[in-house]
């Protein structure tokens, strides 16, 4: 057997298990919660009526925006966003729907996090917080030069 032909199997054996894991995640509790909660955000008039409300708050917003914060309406429209928001996310629906998108987010990380660092500890894995708890290269700290 060739060096090519035992890396197609090496690859074909890691696909395999890939698509595995991935059936076992699209079957975890924290997926069944995401999308129960997913179709009662889509289902939901109330938030369907909110959502065109804050669209329109958000357009009136960005008119002024070009003009910046000396805008005369600048900070009433921004108001008004952020009113709307507020009325969004204390919806049960939206709610529960962000909690179980950051479970999710949080599981999908682990594995991720599990999977780069069986392969090797430097390897960096991509995570939707927007504050980075790592230290190195990239992160915005300050580097002493040491890496790799």
């Amino acid at each position: 057997m060739s060096i090519m032909e035992a890396d197609t199997l090496d690859m074909s054996s890691v696909l395999i298990h890939a698509y595995d894991m991935g059936d076992m995640i699209k079957s975890s509790a924290e997926v069944a919660d995401y999308l129960y909660w997913k179709v009662a955000v889509d289902s939901s008039t109330e938030v369907a009526e909110l959502k065109v409300l804050f669209n329109k708050k958000k357009e009136l917003f960005e008119e002024c925006e070009r003009f910046g914060h000396y805008h005369p309406s600048y900070h009433d429209a921004l108001g008004q966003v952020n009113e709307i928001q507020e009325k969004l996310n204390r919806l049960e629906p939206v709610r529960r729907y962000k909690e179980a998108e950051d479970r999710l987010d949080d599981l999908l990380f682990t594995i991720s996090t599990t999977i780069a660092h069986a392969v090797s500890d430097t390897i960096k894995v991509p995570s939707n917080n927007p504050l980075p708890t790592g230290g190195g290269c990239s992160s915005g700290g300050s580097c002493s030069g040491k890496c790799g």
